[in-house]
């Protein structure tokens, strides 16, 4: 089950967030998700684990919880939907001339 943690420290370890994770059961992995650009944390992360019910008791006794002083939101994580972009950029150029340049 991937299991989505919210609100973290920005001090918080990957490791250490696995290790929480453990004491309910076995961990596949355990990712804190980065800035592209500074590389810092961005808050929020993401924990395998294999056994639904180990999983499960997992995010009953953490979601609430403090994680290295930050009260940490636990759920299971809903599927990634691909949402249309929306906003400037792409297709064709704006203007007179349709984006041609001449």
């Amino acid at each position: 089950m991937n299991i989505y943690v919210g609100n973290l420290s920005r001090d918080l370890t990957e490791s250490e967030l696995k290790e929480a994770f453990e004491a309910f059961g076995t961990v596949n992995s355990a990712s804190i998700i980065k800035d592209r650009y500074t590389g810092d944390s961005r808050g929020f992360g993401f924990v395998e684990m294999p056994n639904p019910e180990e999983a499960q008791a997992a995010i009953n006794s953490l979601n609430g919880k403090s994680l290295k002083g930050r009260t940490a939101t636990v759920n299971e994580a809903r599927p990634r939907t691909d949402k249309p972009r929306t906003g400037f950029g792409g297709g064709r150029g704006r203007g007179p001339a349709g984006g041609r340049r001449y």
